[in-house]
């Protein structure tokens, strides 16, 4: 019995460029690193484009290690 099934599955045309995530550039699903859907993704992003999210557990971390935020 022969299955003629595709080994690979494509996005739809459907979709424009202007529908794709900031992030990851994926417009139907996200990529698992994206920080869209991974909560520790999105606040590592958070304080990267805002350092005042920083929690205070996280600046004596950083601190201890030498990073000067600017």
């Amino acid at each position: 019995m022969s299955n003629n099934s595709p080994a690979v599955w494509f996005q739809s045309n459907r979709y424009h460029a202007a529908a794709e995530c900031e992030h990851c550039k994926r417009i139907v699903r996200h990529e698992s690193w994206c920080p869209t859907i991974d909560p520790i993704v999105a606040y590592a992003y958070g304080i990267v484009a805002d350092p005042s999210k920083l929690t205070i557990g996280d600046k004596l971390i950083l601190h201890s290690l030498g990073v000067a935020w600017g």
